[in-house]
C-alpha cells in the first residue's frame, strides 16, 4: 500500500504560517451558534473553529505509525479504560496540539494507544496508509445529547437538526459503521451498551482485534475479568487523580476543564431522569430515517 506524503517537522513559524492560512479558511466558513458558542460547518460536519484548524494542520503534519491504534468516539461517548494517570494524559487526542499537561503524541513510543473524535473522512491520510486500527464506541444518541446539555430544550432541537459539535451525530457513526464493514480487520465498531452488558466478552474481542488475544491459561486465571475490574468506571472514577485537579487541553491553556468533569454517571438509559418520552420518541424516529438501509440500529 502506498504510503501518504507527510512533510517533514514542522517549525513554529512554519505552523504558525499554517494556522494564518487556515484562519482565512475559517472565516469563509458556515457558521451557526451552538451553546453560547460559534460552530463552523466543513466538509459535512460541525466544529468549533478552534478544534478544526489543527484537524485541517494534521491532515500534512501528523505521522501515523505501523501498531498504531486509534480509539474514535463521537464527543460525550466514553473511550478512556486507564488507571495511574489522567486518561486525557496518557492516551492524548490527535487533534489537540500537546502542552505541559497533555502527553505530545510524537514522543509516545510505539505501539501508541491515541484518541479523536475526528470523523472517519476526515482522520489524516496516514493513519489509512499506515493500516492503523481504529475502535469506535457508539453510544445511544438519546444518552450522547443530555450529556452537553445546560440548556436541554435547545440542544436537543440542534442535535436533531445535525448542528451539533463533530456532528451530524448519525453521520459520524453512519461512517465508521460502513468503514467496520469494509475494513472488519481496521475498524472495529462497538456500542456502549453492549460493551457494559457484557464487558469480559468485548474485552475479549478487542484483544483479538489487535492481534493479542488472551491465551487458554489467562482465561483459566481469569485475566479479562481482572482487566474489566481495573478498567471499570466506579474505578477509574473513584481514583484521586481522576478526581483533583484540572487538566488543559491545548498550547495557549485556554481549555482547562476539571479533571473530574472527564467522569459522567456512566449509565445506559440515564436518559430517561433527563428527557421527556416524547424527545426520546421524536429521536428514534430521526435516527431511524437517517441510518435506513444501513443494517446500523442504535
Amino acid at each position: 500500500m502506498e504510503l501518504a506524503k507527510v512533510s517533514d517537522s514542522n517549525s513554529p513559524s512554519e505552523v504558525a504560517l499554517s494556522y494564518d492560512s487556515h484562519s482565512d479558511l475559517l472565516s469563509k466558513l458556515p457558521r451557526r451558534e451552538f451553546l453560547s458558542h460559534d460552530l463552523v460547518f466543513y466538509k459535512n460536519y460541525w466544529f468549533y473553529p478552534h478544534f478544526l484548524e489543527p484537524i485541517i494542520h494534521l491532515q500534512d503534519s501528523f505521522r501515523a505509525r505501523p501498531g498504531d491504534t486509534i480509539l474514535a468516539s463521537n464527543p460525550k461517548v466514553g473511550n478512556h479504560p486507564l488507571l495511574t494517570h489522567h486518561p486525557q494524559q496518557l492516551v492524548p487526542f490527535i487533534e489537540f496540539p500537546s502542552n505541559t499537561n497533555v502527553t505530545n503524541v510524537e514522543t509516545l513510543p510505539s505501539p501508541r494507544l491515541l484518541a479523536t473524535h475526528i470523523p472517519l473522512s476526515l482522520l489524516p491520510e496516514s493513519i489509512r496508509s499506515e493500516g492503523s486500527r481504529i475502535i469506535y464506541i457508539c453510544r445511544d444518541p438519546k444518552d450522547a445529547v443530555h450529556g452537553h446539555a445546560i440548556d436541554l430544550d435547545k440542544a436537543f432541537n440542534m442535535f436533531s437538526e445535525g448542528s451539533w459539535l463533530y456532528g451530524p451525530f448519525w453521520n459520524h457513526c453512519l461512517e465508521y459503521w460502513k468503514g467496520s464493514i469494509e475494513r472488519p480487520d481496521v475498524v472495529l465498531f462497538l456500542r456502549y451498551e453492549e460493551v457494559m452488558s457484557d464487558p469480559v466478552k468485548y474485552v475479549k474481542r478487542i484483544a483479538t482485534f489487535l492481534g493479542v488475544p488472551f491465551s487458554i491459561e489467562e482465561e483459566d486465571f481469569g485475566v479479562p475479568e481482572e482487566v474489566v475490574k481495573l478498567c471499570s468506571f466506579k474505578m477509574l472514577s473513584g481514583l484521586k487523580v481522576n478526581q483533583i485537579g484540572e487538566l488543559s487541553r491545548n498550547q495557549s491553556g485556554d481549555m482547562v476543564y476539571e479533571k473530574s468533569a472527564y467522569f459522567r454517571s456512566g449509565k445506559v438509559g440515564d436518559w430517561v431522569n433527563h428527557m421527556s418520552e416524547e424527545m426520546a420518541s421524536r429521536l428514534d424516529h430521526i435516527m431511524e430515517e437517517k441510518l435506513e438501509g444501513s443494517g446500523l440500529t442504535l
